[in-house]
């Protein structure tokens, strides 16, 4: 029991990352698309709550390290050259929207942030999926026989750079879904609507390719999946979400399409946890696959996460409520006078 509230606290912690600092990181690749137009439509609508969002990686970390420590120790070994490029990419990101949107003096270094800035919301999304993808393809091998076989091949391979890149994709068609209404210039809505259909139609692409690389990389990806019923049911549902989020985007159904966009990555993200279940490392070559089970820590310590997790949850979550209401009820009320 103890361990099932640990996975759902883990799960939720990465739900809620994915659901709003994901965002945060697709805001940035959508300046990239964009360009200056919509940068400070942006910078406005990040800008208050976007540090927030990093206490559910926070969270993610420490309940790897304290409730499966050999999975923490077997990430932050094999997959320490992923993990260093995304954490400098977080920090980069940080602190380039700091320095471009406070800095006291306006000069030509402000476009230096913005370039840091829009550089680092691509490649660290990309490699928090390439650490997915390579805890999924099971290449890790806890006895290397060389440097490359150990912290190389884990993570560079086309299966881990496909989840990266549908990451990256992911993240920006969220973006673009929730800049939708913090806008009310119809210009630049039509903008963000055009965008996120495309973004929607993109990921669809590219989940293929991740299907076809896992092939190539020898993973049984799709029988993984054909073999999991509540797998099949998040991917149809994911499916059946495309018409409605198209239809609520045609109409400027902000709240709804936002319903039915996280919904959507909630239901990919469902199947891709049921299909690992309980594996969180997949192992081959006769390694045992790392699990929730045969990883876990003491129940001592265990009964001691779970009390500081119910306890910060009652903590956190009213605090996180109240930020996004302060800063975000305006865009609220604005949105759903649109519905």
């Amino acid at each position: 029991m103890l361990i099932e509230i640990v996975i759902f606290f883990l799960g939720l912690s990465i739900v809620f990352y994915v659901l709003f600092g994901g965002a945060d990181f697709g805001a940035g690749v959508l300046e990239i698309l964009s360009g200056k137009g919509d940068r400070e439509t942006i910078a406005h609508a990040i800008g208050p709550v976007w540090e927030a969002n990093h206490v559910w990686l926070v969270l993610v970390v420490v309940i790897l390290f304290m409730a499966f420590p050999k999975v923490y120790a077997a990430m932050s070994v094999h997959l320490h050259i992923p993990l260093l490029l995304m954490l400098v990419g977080i920090v980069l990101r940080g602190t380039a929207f700091t320095y471009m949107h406070y800095d006291a003096i306006k000069d030509e270094t402000n476009d230096i942030y913005n370039a840091v800035f829009k550089i680092s919301s691509v490649f660290t999304p990309l490699f928090l999926g390439v650490i997915a993808g390579a805890a999924t393809l099971g290449k890790i091998n806890p006895e290397p026989e060389h440097f490359v076989e150990g912290f190389i091949t884990p993570w560079l391979n086309l299966f881990s750079f496909s989840v990266g890149l549908f990451t990256v994709t992911l993240f920006t068609f969220l973006a673009a879904i929730y800049l939708i209404g913090e806008t009310s210039q119809e210009k630049q809505r039509s903008a963000f609507t055009k965008t996120a259909r495309n973004l929607n139609i993109a990921a669809v692409f590219i989940g293929i390719l991740v299907f076809a690389s896992a092939h190539f990389e020898g993973l049984t990806l799709l029988s993984m999946f054909l073999d999991s019923w509540f797998a099949i049911l998040m991917a149809a549902l994911a499916t059946l979400l495309l018409p409605a989020i198209w239809w609520s985007l045609q109409h400027y159904k902000v709240i709804l399409s936002r319903i039915f966009a996280a919904g959507q990555v909630v239901a990919i993200l469902l199947a891709w946890f049921w299909v690992q279940y309980p594996s969180i490392i997949n192992r081959t070559d006769g390694f045992e696959d790392l699990t929730f089970y045969n990883t876990a820590a003491p129940d001592a310590t265990l009964t001691q996460l779970v009390w500081a997790l119910v306890i910060g949850s009652c903590i956190i979550l009213p605090c996180l409520f109240y930020l996004m209401r302060v800063f975000k009820g305006g865009q609220f009320t604005q949105s759903k006078t649109n519905q």
